[in-house]
């Protein structure tokens, strides 16, 4: 039920919302190192840095519950009295519902939201401690002053070494080097010397550097020019290999790209608007066949209607019906119960009324006592036989003492 409860949670704010806490995790970390955490936490406790995601909760992730909960305390209740407020360190054995109650309460006074309930937090880890754990971030940096500023990023200079030649670019040796690899098909004595050119043009600006005191007039033929330049016009043309980094090939090959693009387009797009009608068309009949059906199985739908309630009605009065014959098989079922006890009871006394047994034990017993009865007649005749020879033994001895204290006188007086 819990599980299915935070499915829902998480489907309801978007399905990155299960990974939130390690971006709040990382933000934390940071304005812990801003607080400086480590000399006045980490060093004063003998603890370890914390990692990227040690507070974020997840399967894939060791988790050790008590470290992570004592750590949680300690930060908070530095950052709370960083914040500007008086909160005594939590003890490692001091009562955990007590403590989350006591950072809730100091988060409540920042004006911190708390829609979550006091155990998300004793769990150490998870999105409630992260949160917790950045809005006293945020508070502790406000006392101190902190702001966050935009990011200043350094302005890189070019420098003219660095800088990469375009290979898009068409230069003169560029030119020469190429015509120098590729084979040419012009004959070699048709090639023209580039570096002659170079020589005569310089020459001739040499020359044209000193100007003359009269004006030059040119006396060539302008059929004899003419003449010459249709000779030299072939040799004239350079022929440079296709390059495919080369951006102009790249621009014609976008445009080439287009036109065919365009042309499709209309193409499909005529297909597609033709097709567009068609399902629309398809739609309007399907509404109006939809509607039609609808009509003529009003009635059918109207009596499936009715006869669907019927059911439920039969339904529940069967489940009454069932519920009373349940109860009545049980009642049924004891009062089976209570008659074979009965049962079980008048066959045991009848078998005990017809059973000579008991009789049988009866006239042993009487037998035995009779005997008992005559051995005891004899013992009382043997008691008192002795006790008779006893009281006649006894007298004979007391009427012999009798006798024996009672002396005559005159035999006395003889002597």
């Amino acid at each position: 039920m819990a599980e299915d409860n935070k499915r829902g949670e998480v489907e309801e704010r978007g399905p990155g919302a299960a990974y939130q806490m390690f971006v709040v995790m990382e933000d934390l970390l940071d304005k812990l190192k801003l607080l400086d955490y480590e000399e006045d936490v980490l060093a004063k406790h003998n603890m370890k840095a914390l990692s990227r995601h040690y507070f974020a909760s997840n399967a894939y992730m060791p988790s050790n519950p008590g470290e992570q909960f004592y750590m949680f305390t300690i930060i908070a209740s530095w950052l709370i009295n960083e914040a500007g407020r008086p909160f005594e360190q939590p003890q490692e054995y001091d009562d955990p519902n007590a403590t989350v109650s006591n950072i809730l309460a100091e988060l409540r006074a920042f004006g911190g939201q708390v829609d979550f309930p006091p155990s998300k937090l004793k769990t150490g880890s998870g999105e409630h401690v992260c949160y917790v754990l950045d809005r006293l971030a945020e508070e502790a940096l406000k006392k101190r002053g902190f702001i966050w500023k935009k990011p200043c990023y350094p302005t890189e200079e070019l420098e003219e070494e660095s800088v990469m030649e375009d290979d898009a670019e068409l230069t003169l040796s560029k030119v020469e080097e190429e015509m120098t690899e590729e084979p040419d098909d012009y004959e070699e004595e048709n090639l023209i010397d580039l570096e002659a050119l170079k020589a005569r043009t310089n020459q001739s600006e040499a020359n044209t550097s000193s100007k003359p005191e009269d004006i030059l007039e040119s006396n060539t033929d302008a059929a004899e020019w003419n003449l010459e330049v249709e000779r030299v016009l072939p040799q004239l043309k350079v022929t440079i290999r296709t390059d495919n980094k080369d951006w102009r090939i790249h621009v014609d090959q976008m445009h080439q790209h287009k036109e065919g693009i365009e042309s499709s387009l209309k193409e499909a797009k005529g297909y597609l608007n033709k097709l567009q009608e068609e399902i629309s068309k398809t739609l309007e009949k399907v509404g109006s066949r939809e509607k039609y059906i609808n009509n003529q199985l009003e009635h059918l739908i109207q009596e499936y209607r009715t006869a669907q309630s019927k059911l439920s009605e039969a339904k529940e009065r069967y489940q009454q019906g069932s519920g009373g014959v349940t109860e009545r098989t049980r009642i049924l079922s004891e009062i089976s119960e209570e008659l074979e006890k009965v049962k079980q009871e008048m066959e045991e006394k009848g078998s005990s009324m017809t059973d000579g047994a008991p009789v049988v034990k009866i006239k042993q017993s009487l037998t035995k006592l009779k005997q008992e009865i005559v051995q005891m007649d004899i013992r009382m005749g043997v008691v008192e036989h002795t006790l008779l020879q006893a009281k006649l033994k006894e007298k004979s001895n007391m009427t012999r003492d009798m006798h024996a204290t009672n002396i005559p006188e005159p035999a006395i007086g003889g002597y």
